[in-house]
């Protein structure tokens, strides 16, 4: 007869070791000291063994069916449930060392062994060990594509939207790392591509551009971040490129910004023609930052550059709403108005851009190409933010 709660609870020590029966092999072991556990004999290879399952009470009658039920199945199969327990105890073991944090770690250290960019490294271990802090204390098998959506719909909520489709990027490098050195089976992050928006506001018409320029240039903030939006509404280059320039990038004489291959989207090297206005800016940096590496330090201690939401926090507090302009958007804004004109090739724009067109003939990125034309484009369009700037007020006057 199967045992019953009643008489497994009120079962009392007989100063020897007792054996309860509750059905096909599975019993009660009671010892001389009244402690009660779970187990089942078996033989495996004419070999006679015991697994014990667990104690009672907090191992119940019904797990302990359902687990001499499992053993069973398993020798059926022709495998040692004792062995398969301790293989299970020593997974359970390495999935628990195995944290998100200490997979990040080594990912981080392989960023550097790799001779990534500085900046690469401090970006990806800003947004695993801060944005995803939260995933940093579990092992990385038991982290769900919700566990991960979570952490980066707090991060879209807080307005940063490249940051959290960047953190998702980040996110997905570490697992797929976890894959490669057999510590996971799965990216959870591939389930979570469209989850997030993926735009960039930006302002596209003459008029509401003027106005911006013009919120820039009276913006009284930090010199360092004021210079970088400017020179972001003129050379549009991407964001992270705009903060990480360094003096060793620029030539004065030829008027051309060189942005490092490591530090481009494309990974391929770009060159940017510095305007008139942008040489004034970077040679009014020169005399007050000339002494550190990079052109935009940030005013934090200990930061090398500006953070990543820097200069979306100043659009904000200049009162650009989110879903108005991002830095990140000056990109949209000079593509719109600079094909409108109808003056330059889209090739010439494409390629100040550093877009790569899947159609042969703009994958041909040969700087000769264009490059006196956007010479002439990024000094035109210098001069239109400055005209646009001097002759327009700001975009929520209802004047205007």
């Amino acid at each position: 007869m199967p045992l019953t709660d009643i008489e497994v609870r009120t079962v009392k020590t007989s100063g020897k070791p007792r054996k309860l029966p509750d059905g096909n092999g599975l019993y009660l072991y009671v010892s001389v000291t009244g402690g009660k556990s779970w187990r089942l004999d078996y033989k495996y290879v004419g070999k006679r063994k015991t697994l014990t399952f667990g104690t009672y009470p907090a191992l119940s009658i019904a797990e302990a069916r359902r687990r001499r039920d499992e053993a069973k199945r398993k020798l059926a199969e022709g495998l040692d449930p004792s062995l398969a327990k301790r293989r299970e105890k020593l997974a359970a073991m390495s999935a628990a060392g195995n944290t998100f944090e200490v997979i990040a770690d080594e990912f981080i250290a392989k960023l550097r062994r790799d001779k990534r960019a500085e900046p690469t490294v401090e970006k990806n271990t800003w947004m695993l060990k801060v944005l995803a802090s939260k995933l940093l204390p579990y092992p990385i098998t038991q982290i769900s594509a919700k566990d991960v959506l979570d952490v980066l719909t707090n991060i879209e909520r807080s307005g940063r939207v490249e940051s959290a489709l960047a953190t998702r990027s980040a996110i997905g490098r570490v697992f797929r790392y976890a894959i490669a050195t057999a510590r996971a089976e799965s990216d959870p992050t591939s389930a979570l591509r469209g989850a997030l928006q993926r735009h960039h506001p930006a302002l596209t018409t003459r008029k509401e551009l003027g106005g911006l320029m013009r919120a820039i240039h009276g913006y009284e903030g930090w010199p360092s971040l004021v210079a970088a939006l400017k020179i972001q509404a003129l050379c549009f280059a991407r964001p992270g490129e705009t903060r990480s320039m360094e003096w060793s990038e620029l030539n004065f004489d030829t008027a051309i910004w060189t942005i490092p291959a490591a530090k481009t989207k494309m990974r391929r090297e770009h060159h940017v023609p510095l305007s008139q206005q942008a040489l004034e800016i970077l040679a009014y940096m020169k005399e007050v930052f000339g002494d550190k590496p990079q052109v935009f330090p940030s005013m934090m201690s200990g930061k090398t550059i500006l953070s990543e939401n820097s200069m979306n926090s100043a659009l904000r507090r200049m009162g650009v709403g989110i879903s108005e302009h991002t830095a990140h958007g000056f990109r949209s804004s000079a593509s719109s108005i600079l094909n409108e004109s109808g003056l330059y090739s889209p090739d010439a724009i494409e390629s100040q851009l550093a877009h790569l067109d899947v159609r042969a003939v703009r994958r041909i990125y040969n700087r000769a190409t264009y490059w006196e034309e956007r010479v002439r484009m990024m000094q035109w369009w210098a001069d239109l933010l400055d005209d646009e700037r001097t002759r327009s007020r700001w975009l929520n006057d209802p004047d205007t």
